[in-house]
């Protein structure tokens, strides 16, 4: 049997972001990659300027989500001042500094979405060769070195991770022992279908079941903020019916 790291994420607002063009920033249904990458980091305490410590940890895990309710959309519409530019300033200390001591301020208009009351579970198992233990990765859960948020630092965690090992035959079974928590059993049971979703993996314990979509959430480099695409599986479910493993 193989070993997963199962944790809840939960919160009022959640931000799973797509590729960004113009001034729209959407927000998948689902988490991405890149985000849990990073709430990962968060909690070891890792830095966003590490990016070969960004890349070990990212080498080391593969994933898979079970989502039982999307959220609802909200979309937020409002403008950003920008400063001018100026290629002789040097650092600044306040963002009033930044603002207004480099000449007229422009403005960028903005138009971001988010997920509200949204709930997921994510899997987490090693990749060969991987960097961090299970446990070291659930005890950084329980005692982050930094703050955890979901997709965006405007969206904290509602609830703990409360993160568990689970020892079962795949991502799935990992997911349907995690303990259900008193928001799921009152609201959002039976509410929508279950959907699964994960990325190929040997230890995924799941054979290409369901249909293949490409995703653009895999860190490329921090420092530019690129993203290249991997594949993501993704299987519909009917309730908390039990999911085959096979096929």
């Amino acid at each position: 049997m193989q070993q997963y790291l199962s944790f809840q994420l939960y919160g009022v607002l959640a931000s799973w972001g797509e590729q960004a063009v113009g001034e729209s920033r959407h927000s998948a249904t689902h988490p991405s990659r890149s985000a849990i990458l990073g709430l990962l980091a968060a909690a070891l305490g890792i830095k966003r300027e590490q990016e070969q410590v960004l890349k070990r940890l990212s080498d080391s895990v593969a994933m898979g989500f079970k989502v039982m309710h999307s959220g609802l959309v909200l979309k937020d519409y409002h403008t950003v001042q920008i400063p001018a530019e100026d290629k002789k300033a040097k650092h600044h200390y306040t963002r009033r500094d930044e603002l207004f001591r480099s000449g007229k301020p422009g403005t960028v208009l903005s138009s971001r979405e988010y997920r509200q009351d949204a709930l997921a579970l994510a899997a987490v198992w090693l990749n060969e060769q991987a960097a961090y233990s299970l446990e070291q990765l659930k005890q950084a859960l329980q005692q982050p070195s930094f703050q955890l948020y979901l997709g965006r630092k405007s969206c904290p965690l509602s609830l703990p991770v409360n993160p568990k090992i689970i020892a079962a035959d795949s991502f799935i079974s990992a997911l349907e022992q995690y303990p259900p928590f008193e928001a799921e059993k009152k609201h959002y049971l039976g509410l929508e279908n279950i959907t699964y979703y994960w990325e190929k993996s040997p230890h995924s314990g799941i054979e290409n079941y369901g249909y293949r979509v490409s995703r653009y959430d895999q860190p490329l480099n921090r420092k530019h903020w690129q993203f290249c695409s991997r594949d993501e599986y993704v299987l519909l479910a009917t309730g908390e019916s039990h999911v085959s493993e096979s096929r």
